[in-house]
Formats: C-alpha cells, sequence, structure tokens
C-alpha cells in the first residue's frame, strides 16, 4: 500500500495542477452529462466518496472513526473478520467498541498489518527500521493521519523530495484537517505555525550514460531528454502534465458538476491503457513516450489502464506533502493489536467459508514456515469459528483459494478471478554512514532515479541516534519487480549494491555493512500481489462487484475502495463494512 488513491485524488488532481485549464468546462459537462452511463455516474460518486443523499462520507467516516464510533448495538452480533490488516483491524475496533463480539481470523503466525510491514531488528544496527510495505501518508488523507494522532502515534515529515541536511520542520505538526465540499470542515486541533523544509533538489538523474541532479534537469532538461531521442523542451513531467490537461478534472462548479466531470472521464477513458491516450490523444511519438516512461516512472505501467497513471500523477508529486510514522507505519496497527488483545486468532487461514440458514461458518488450517515461504501442512486439523456475519477483508487474490458455499454472485466470483494485483518489490540495503548527506551537495530524504535494474532509489528522511541509515536501493513495480522477484534475497542485495555503485562510486561499497532486507509482494503467501491496479476497462467492469454484500458476508479491503493500494482506502472500507454490519 503506500502509493497510489483515487478518492482522494480529485481533489489532489486539482491541487496540483491548478495552472492548466480543463477542456472538461461546466458547459462542455453539462452538455455531455446525459451521455454517461449510469455505471460511470455511480464510480465518479465513488470517487469522491459522495453518498446516495449528497453528503459528504469522508466527513461522516471521520466522525465515526475519530469521534464518536458506530451507534451502539442495541442486539450484540457475533462477527468473524477474515484478516488482521488495518481494514480488518479498524472494523474490529469499530465493532468491539460498538458492543458486538468479534474475532478475527488471520493467516499470519506472527504479525498484523497485511502489507503494512515495518522490518525491525533485522540490521546490524538495531535501532534502524524500514518500511516492506506502506511507507508515506500524504496530507489529503485524513483519516489515517487523524487515526494515529488518536491512537498516540507520533508523525513525523517524510521528505519525497530531499531537503538539506539536518534540516527539519518549523513549528508544531499540525493537525488533520478536511474540508468538506458541504461547506463544513472537520479538525483535531488548532492550526499551528509549522513549515516544512525547502527542498534541495540534489538528488540524482541518471540515464543513458548521462548523470544530472534533479535540480539541474529542472533548469535545463534538454540534453537528458535528446539523450531519449526526443526534442521536447520542458522536463518530462510538464509534458506528462500538458498531455493529461484534457482528462483533468478542474474543481469548478459545485459538487454535482464536479460528479459530472469525472463520470465523463472515466466513461471515455476507462477503456484506454497510459500508452493508447499519449499515442492516439497527445500525439506522442515513442521516444517521449520513452523518456516519460523512465523519468517518470511510468514504463512498467504503461499498458494499465489511464485512470491509476491519473491517480499516480495526482498524488506522487513534489508539491504534495507526506509524514511517516515514529518508529514504522506498522506502529499503527501495532497500536490496533494491543487495543484487540484476545480478540485475534493467529495462523487460521481461511479455507472455507459457508453461509447456514442462522449464520456463517468458517473453516481454517493452521501452516508452518513463515509469510514467505511455507511448504504447507496438509495434516493440519481443520478449526472451525462461526458467528451471525462476516467480513472478509483479505486480498481478491487470495480468496482465490478460498471455497465458498453457497457460490457468491457471478460478478463477485468474475472480480476475484480477473481483478489484476500488480507486483511490487523493495530491495533494501543498511550503510555504516549517510554517505549521500555529506559534501556540498548532500541531501537527505527524497529519491533518485535510473534507467538501471534499480529504477528508483529512496533515501531516509529522519534517522535519529544513528550514524548510519537503511537505503531503498530498487523499488520497482509490475515487470521491473517481477525481474528482482525471480532472483534470490543474495542476489537481489548484490545487484542493487552494483546499480548503487555506479551512482554514487566506490564509497558505497565501502560503506555497506552486509546487511539487507527485501520485500517481494507478489511471492508473499497471504498477499499474492502489492495492490489492484486496474487494466483498460476493469473499472466499469468489476469495482462495483468488490463491495456487494453477499447474503451474511460482507467485503472490505483497499481493493473495494477507490484508493486501491493506499491506508486511506482500506480505512474508508473498514467504516463502511462496520456501518453495513451494525445496521443489521
Amino acid at each position: 500500500m503506500g502509493r497510489r488513491g483515487f478518492v482522494g485524488a480529485a481533489a489532489a488532481l486539482v491541487a496540483g495542477t491548478a495552472t492548466a485549464t480543463s477542456s472538461l468546462n461546466v458547459l462542455s459537462v453539462a452538455r455531455a452529462a446525459d451521455r454517461v452511463t449510469d455505471t460511470s455516474r455511480d464510480l465518479a460518486r465513488k470517487l469522491l466518496l459522495v453518498g446516495d443523499r449528497g453528503e459528504d462520507l469522508k466527513l461522516h467516516y471521520l466522525r465515526i472513526l475519530i469521534d464518536h464510533g458506530l451507534p451502539k448495538a442495541t442486539r450484540p452480533k457475533k462477527i468473524l473478520i477474515v484478516g488482521a490488516g488495518i481494514s480488518g483491524l479498524v472494523a474490529a475496533f469499530l465493532l468491539k467498541r460498538a458492543g458486538h463480539h468479534v474475532v478475527i481470523v488471520e493467516a499470519n503466525g506472527n504479525r498484523t498489518g497485511g502489507r503494512i510491514k515495518t522490518f525491525r531488528g533485522v540490521f546490524s544496527d538495531k535501532t534502524l527500521h524500514a518500511e516492506a510495505g506502506a511507507m508515506r501518508l500524504p496530507d489529503f488523507h485524513p483519516m489515517v493521519l487523524a487515526l494515529a494522532d488518536k491512537l498516540g502515534v507520533k508523525r513525523h515529515l517524510f521528505y519525497n523530495t530531499d531537503v538539506a541536511p539536518g534540516a527539519r520542520g518549523v513549528g508544531t505538526v499540525p493537525p488533520v484537517v478536511h474540508k468538506s465540499f458541504t461547506g463544513e470542515s472537520w479538525s483535531n486541533g488548532r492550526l499551528t505555525d509549522f513549515r516544512a523544509p525547502a527542498a534541495t533538489m540534489r538528488s540524482l538523474i541518471q540515464v543513458n550514460g548521462l548523470r544530472v541532479s534533479r535540480g539541474e534537469y529542472a533548469q535545463a532538461p534538454g540534453a537528458v531528454n535528446r539523450s531519449f531521442g526526443t526534442s521536447v523542451a520542458t522536463t518530462m513531467s510538464t509534458a506528462v502534465d500538458e498531455a493529461l490537461k484534457p482528462v483533468t478534472v478542474a474543481q469548478t462548479g459545485g459538487i454535482d458538476t464536479q460528479i459530472a466531470a469525472w463520470a465523463k472521464v472515466i466513461d471515455d477513458f476507462d477503456n484506454y491503457s497510459t500508452h493508447r491516450f499519449l499515442v492516439e490523444h497527445a500525439g506522442w511519438e515513442p521516444a517521449r513516450v520513452q523518456a516519460a516512461g523512465t523519468l517518470e516512472n511510468m514504463t512498467s505501467r504503461l499498458h494499465y489502464s489511464l485512470i491509476p497513471t491519473l491517480m499516480d500523477r495526482a498524488i506522487i508529486n513534489p508539491t504534495s506533502r507526506y509524514w511517516e510514522l515514529e518508529g514504522g507505519t506498522a506502529s499503527l496497527t501495532d497500536k490496533l493489536t494491543e487495543l484487540l488483545s484476545g480478540v485475534i486468532r493467529f495462523n487460521r487461514r481461511m479455507t472455507k467459508l459457508t453461509q447456514t440458514p442462522g449464520g456463517v461458518r468458517i473453516e481454517t488450517t493452521a501452516e508452518t514456515g513463515s509469510e514467505d515461504s511455507c511448504d504447507g501442512a496438509p495434516n493440519s486439523p481443520v478449526q472451525t469459528f462461526e458467528a451471525d456475519y462476516a467480513i472478509v477483508t483479505a486480498p481478491f487474490s487470495a480468496l482465490r483459494f478460498c471455497h465458498f458455499q453457497p457460490l457468491l454472485s457471478y460478478p463477485k466470483r468474475r472480480a476475484i478471478t480477473e481483478l489484476h494485483y500488480d507486483s511490487a518489490t523493495k530491495v533494501l540495503l543498511e550503510f555504516k554512514s549517510r554517505f549521500w548527506e555529506k559534501g556540498a551537495q548532500g541531501f537527505t530524504g527524497g529519491g533518485c532515479v535510473s534507467d538501471s535494474p534499480n529504477r528508483f532509489t529512496y533515501f531516509p528522511s529522519l534517522v535519529e541516534g544513528a550514524r548510519g541509515g537503511v537505503v531503498l536501493a530498487s523499488y520497482t513495480w509490475s515487470d521491473d519487480a517481477m525481474r528482482w522477484d525471480s532472483l534470490t534475497d543474495g542476489e537481489r542485495y548484490a545487484f542493487a549494491l552494483d546499480n548503487l555503485e555506479r551512482m554514487f562510486g566506490p564509497r558505497v561499497r565501502r560503506e555497506f555493512t552486509g546487511v539487507g532486507a527485501t520485500q517481494s509482494w507478489a511471492r508473499a503467501r497471504y498477499a499474492l500481489g502489492e495492490a489492484v491496479i486496474f487494466t483498460p476497462g476493469q473499472l466499469h467492469e468489476h469495482h462495483a462487484a468488490t463491495r456487494t454484500v453477499e447474503g451474511r458476508v460482507h467485503f472490505a479491503g483497499e481493493h473495494t475502495s477507490l484508493k486501491p493500494a493506499w491506508i486511506e482506502g482500506a480505512l474508508e472500507s473498514a467504516v463502511r463494512s462496520s456501518l453495513e454490519v451494525n445496521a443489521r
């Protein structure tokens, strides 16, 4: 989780591209509104979190999650929750506090969190940690930030763009604020005078035999662009923004206008891949596509739907402010796990779910080994759990191997079978000292891009009490990640170190402690993929079915939201499904 979001992207897309003039003005939207399908309108409403009565569901969910919880149960129910990821933990937290009897069955034998996973105690300096999964929380995801604040988990700036070594934010960490389209505003505190440090743009770009800083590229992008064979005079980030202008929804008019605008974009372009859009609509030649693919980390996902590209362009950009949690992102799920003591049954993987006339019965098996490798335990005794209702939060990629009796609806089964889960792989290396912070061009945080197999490299934002640090040497997705997945852990460390040495020189090898950590989400046995990334047409075909109620079984998880891969989407789904069950 940790990279994309769709619902929150609507506002962020506007904010991040405020200088662009959208071709979807109010008049054209109004004329086109009656030509879009009902499915597109429904998707647009879910995208913007607009309820059936025009209410702001984000505001509603914040008040439930942070302020007052669910309505107290007058007739407590027995509820089974499948999966102790963030959505399962939060659903259990809300339902238990409402008075219900809740049990979580979790396949993993030794941890909660799902794709929130922090490496701790694995490096030579035991004070260091690093993220295997979700690593940054954006300002425009209020639910996750407010939940961290509520649980007392401290947050610090995550430097998505590098800053000067030793730079820190000035002032008190600001409160979480959500400004609703209804005119209301929600916050968990008073505004502060907090200021983030300025970006230095010293991190590196190394492609086609050239090496420049991001600042140098921003000032004179021509040489790097020409190395790909394209004469684009701007940065490729600017070029991509320009190409996406026709599908950038302006924040003009009321919420109905925004719904109509988004519905039109979804209706027209859900069947387009990003590559098809850039070639057919933007008129790009192959060299320009290749330059954008490399410099903007789009290459491995050009064949996916255009919609996820709009998500990424909206959220992951230098102007957005991000946060990280003290002690790692898993501090959030650790705290929830503490509050749910006695509720979670570890090492119980669901194999079958049966709906009976009066409830649900879940069969589970215990396993040996770890979440990354296991020969299974074929003779493990089956343990059965029964309840009135169930909330299934496990990824659809994992549900493919579970049996449901009676069969789930055909649309649900299609979504489980066909919804695309992407690959994502991280290779982390520990260094004795933070060599990247030294010298006149030293920097803290941010990331470098290269055309080597490492592709993107991220540096730690805040390291307290340690001389060294852990670098995310390689962060890859899709086909780029699958190449790393074929290697052993040791090979991943060796190749990542080689590629890093080509960028920073021999000091990389001298400073390496010999210790690394790596995560392949495609090879993680209980995740079976990093997150949902739609292929062309899948948003229309499958999203509605992801969240439909099947008898006594409800569904939650980031894959049932329109913020796939983000914690915020998982939280939205947790509150939604809890409300559904609580009302039964």
